[in-house]
């Protein structure tokens, strides 16, 4: 899974969490969260199963400017 942050429209801020392995097909769309504020962001995340949270292997920050 991937997290990032996008601009759709007016400059307004969206998180995006995306499932790579689907590869753009069905599924690979896994939270459209409105706005970047980590409290919102884990809310949200928070709401997906425990035991599918569990199988995170890794985290990484990306920081580009």
């Amino acid at each position: 899974m991937s997290l990032n942050e996008r601009s759709l429209s007016n400059g307004e801020l969206n998180t995006i969490l995306t499932n790579k392995a689907a590869k753009g097909r069905k599924g690979a769309l896994g939270a459209m969260i409105k706005g970047t504020k980590s409290e919102s962001v884990i809310d949200i995340l928070m709401k997906i199963p425990k035991k599918l949270r569990d199988k995170v292997d890794e985290i990484t920050l990306d920081i580009a400017g």
